[in-house]
């Protein structure tokens, strides 16, 4: 059984914060709220989901750094996280040594799509096309530094070909660009993709995992074309530095127990993630690691805009 330390158990009752440092009503926040209500009964606390946006992310995330380290602010955090610190020239951050990974909630892929209107059928038929005309195709991306930029410009360095990136404000935006037959290719999370899975107007070529993904099993995977090539996101809940293992620990639990119930997972299916429980050194794992893939995928899109 586990024992919450006395620290924390005395603050049953007040109020935790899980900060999602983007605008209200985007994918985080909306991941954020499948399961705060459960989390706060567990734990017999208050939680408010609480949006600070502002600088990629960035404005949130040095607040929950800032933090008092006693597990009643926590960060709602995903692969951007490294991202908007690997991008930034003066770091308000350290993505790895400001945080204390509390609990992985799970990954989600994305999908390369593109217009009907491009006679591509397929991962290795874009790649021969893009590689017989350099720089005749272009794509999409909901902007600079975003997922969707990073994970289509790596596809061009690792397959080897030049495309023109072309940034929009939103996923939306760039989508619709694509549908128009204006834009030829973008990369999109999986939940994104899937309800143009039957729409003649775009084809969905590969899903950005190493394997296929059971939210889409009949788009193969990037890898089956380009075995190097794989992009994809984790979310979940960081603390300040210096949190107590016992409290991270409590949390922890609480959240895999969750990540078991099935209202949460089909919430969390809903969309697009795969639930992945985690202790906390798994999950510090997990960052220290995607650290250090899109510091290599960022250092790339350095080099191919």
């Amino acid at each position: 059984m586990l024992v919450v330390p006395p620290a924390f158990a005395q603050a049953r009752g007040q109020i935790t914060r899980i900060v999602v440092p983007f605008a209200a009503g985007g994918a985080r926040e909306i991941l954020a709220r499948t399961f705060h209500g459960e989390l706060a009964a567990a734990l017999g606390q208050t939680i408010i989901v609480e949006n600070r946006p502002g600088a990629g992310g960035a404005i949130g995330t040095t607040s929950v750094a800032n933090a008092a380290p006693d597990g009643h602010t926590l960060l709602f955090a995903a692969s951007s996280h490294n991202v908007t610190a690997l991008l930034a020239r003066n770091p308000p951050y350290d993505p790895i040594k400001d945080f204390a990974p509390v609990a992985n909630i799970g990954t989600q892929s994305y999908v390369l799509m593109t217009s009907a209107e491009l006679p591509a059928r397929t991962v290795g038929e874009l790649i021969e096309r893009a590689k017989a005309k350099p720089g005749a195709l272009n794509y999409a991306s909901p902007g600079y530094g975003s997922s969707g930029h990073l994970a289509m410009a790596y596809f061009a360095k690792v397959a080897g070909v030049k495309m023109v990136h072309i940034p929009f404000k939103s996923t939306q935006d760039a989508t619709n660009d694509v549908l128009a037959g204006r834009s030829q290719a973008l990369i999109v999370p999986n939940v994104g993709a899937m309800p143009f899975a039957k729409d003649t107007r775009i084809r969905l070529l590969g899903v950005t995992s190493r394997k296929r993904s059971h939210f889409l099993p009949n788009v193969p995977a990037i890898a089956e074309t380009l075995p190097d090539y794989a992009f994809e996101s984790w979310f979940g809940l960081l603390a300040p530095a210096r949190t107590p293992g016992a409290i991270v620990d409590s949390i922890n639990a609480e959240i895999n127990k969750l990540l078991r119930n099935p209202t949460i997972l089909q919430r969390l299916a809903a969309q697009g993630v795969e639930p992945r429980p985690l202790s906390p050194d798994e999950f510090a794992k997990v960052i220290r690691d995607d650290y250090e893939a899109m510091a290599n995928v960022v250092k790339t899109v350095g080099r191919v805009e």
